[in-house]
């Protein structure tokens, strides 16, 4: 258990001696590229949101040297149940752009069929379990996994997010005392980014960090900077292996800050000093990491060029794909509820398609409203 908050790159860019994780170039110039294309998607959304094309919009802006940092360590058959502000991971994982902005659409290319609020994405071929707003309730979902994979024999691990906020919630607890107790392979991560919409950390709790929770539960707690991507992915680098090795849970503490506001329907200025944000904004993950880069000389500007211009052209392509989708078809209001329809649903889908036939129903009535 420590409170020291574990950093490798220093403010001008270069790695603590001794603590460089050694990634190989191309494999640091990828999540550079990773957390650029993060922004420049959350850049996007926002946008949209804004224009009316979308309903709701949440941004990860500050955060994501700390998810793309973590989700890094994991293999790709480990399993993720994240919060709602771990959207470079699916870009990690190889999720197309299109899926993702289909999602904010609720077109018929959105795995949820339009049914899930936007950014509240599904992806099965990611091992990326559904985000649900409920706070919390993915930190229990994690536990009762990893027990389970713990029981089946299996290494996979599981690593799951949520905010300071979510440490105040009743899963924070089930979860981290089940797979205490258990020893399930999890590792989870708080992603402490200074404010639970408008409540400050401090409100949150009386203690010294987030970290130090884990001792009450019997499992080691670490203090990571979350705007350090190597740092991030280093502890959690070794939190994976412990699980791995059948050694239980890890919690993470990832100091970072939210520089957006909650969402789209979130005003972070009527609450959140302006001092502080231009402060936090200095620390700016990918900024570090870019002085890193230029250090390791792995950083040109036209690589830079290259890597926000090839950003920009696969959202701008994505959204023009998504856009030009339909709606997810009337009919599948009825599947994914039972695996056989009831006879009575299957009454009630002939009724609704004969309706639509008829011109009786099935109006298009826009984005999700918020």
């Amino acid at each position: 258990m420590t409170s020291e908050l574990v950093t490798i790159i220093e403010q001008d860019g270069k790695a603590q001696k001794g603590k460089d994780p050694a990634l190989p170039a191309a494999e640091l110039q990828r999540l550079y590229r990773l957390m650029v294309t993060t922004r420049v998607m959350d850049d996007r959304g926002l946008a949209m949101q804004r224009q009316g094309r979308i309903g709701f919009y949440l941004q990860s802006t500050g955060q994501e040297g700390s998810h793309l940092g973590a989700a890094y360590a994991l293999k790709a058959s480990d399993w993720l149940f994240p919060a709602y502000r771990q959207p470079g991971i699916l870009l990690l994982r190889g999720i197309d752009p299109e899926q993702i902005v289909s999602e904010w659409i609720g077109n018929d290319g959105d795995t949820s069929k339009g049914r899930q609020m936007p950014v509240h994405y599904s992806f099965r071929q990611a091992n990326f379990v559904s985000i649900s707003s409920p706070i919390g309730t993915q930190l229990s979902q994690a536990a009762g996994a990893g027990m389970a994979a713990r029981i089946r024999g299996d290494d996979t691990v599981f690593m799951t997010f949520c905010g300071d906020g979510g440490t105040s919630s009743n899963d924070f607890h089930c979860g981290l005392n089940f797979a205490a107790v258990y020893k399930a392979p999890v590792v989870f991560v708080v992603e402490n980014n200074g404010w639970a919409i408008s409540v400050p950390c401090s409100k949150q709790t009386a203690s010294e960090s987030m970290a130090i929770k884990a001792q009450a539960y019997g499992m080691p707690g670490v203090r990571v900077d979350g705007n350090d991507v190597l740092a991030v992915y280093r502890v959690c680098k070794e939190a994976v292996e412990r699980a791995r090795r059948g050694d239980g849970p890890t919690l993470v503490e990832s100091v970072t800050y939210r520089m957006a506001s909650h969402s789209s329907s979130d005003d972070a200025a009527r609450y959140r000093d302006a001092k502080e944000y231009e402060a936090w904004k200095k620390k700016d993950p990918i900024a570090r990491f870019q002085l890193y880069l230029q250090q390791k000389k792995l950083w040109t500007e036209q690589f830079e060029t290259e890597v926000v211009e090839g950003a920009k052209a696969a959202i701008q392509d994505a959204v023009k794909k998504a856009e030009a989708r339909s709606n997810p078809a009337v009919g599948t209001l009825f599947d994914d509820v039972y695996m056989n329809l009831t006879p009575q649903l299957k009454e009630q889908k002939a009724e609704l398609l004969d309706l639509v036939q008829k011109g009786g129903v099935g109006a298009d009535i826009g984005a999700f409203p918020l």
